[in-house]
């Protein structure tokens, strides 16, 4: 069986809708600068690739999400991919600054909160001793 509710943290619920929000709020910010000449505008000195990137994590962000509202072993998983790829994209980030590239000091902030969500959420689902897949720690 993929699920048990029985045993599912206390956390876990109200991780799963903050997930789930976290994943539309960024898929409309990702698509307003993606799609729309006003918010570019606005967005002062993005990094296409990042905001390409975010738009595209937010669609598993809420997968995640509904998998951590299901306990579905896989949301560890998921969620450690997620927090695996941010930090490839940040990597890439710094090296684009480090090779002057024009950025907004809110994206540095943005990733590191994204990047430690995430990995804070995959070591919930996914400790070292148990392996991914395993059911989230306990409370």
């Amino acid at each position: 069986m993929d699920k048990d509710h029985s045993t599912a943290p206390k956390w876990a619920k109200p991780l799963s809708i903050f997930a789930i929000l976290f994943g539309l709020l960024t898929v409309k910010a990702g698509g307003s600068v993606l799609f729309s000449e006003a918010a570019r505008q606005t967005a002062g000195n993005y990094v296409p690739f990042v905001v390409w990137f975010n738009f595209m994590a937010g669609f598993a962000y809420i997968a995640a999400g509904i998998g951590i509202w299901k306990s579905a072993r896989w949301a560890g998983a998921v969620s450690a991919a997620i927090a695996a790829a941010t930090l490839v994209v940040f990597i890439a980030f710094g090296v684009t600054i480090l090779m002057g590239g024009a950025y907004e000091m809110r994206t540095v902030i943005a990733m590191t909160f994204r990047f430690g969500f995430w990995a804070a959420v995959a070591f919930a689902y996914c400790p070292c001793r148990k392996g991914c897949g395993s059911k989230p720690a306990a409370a």
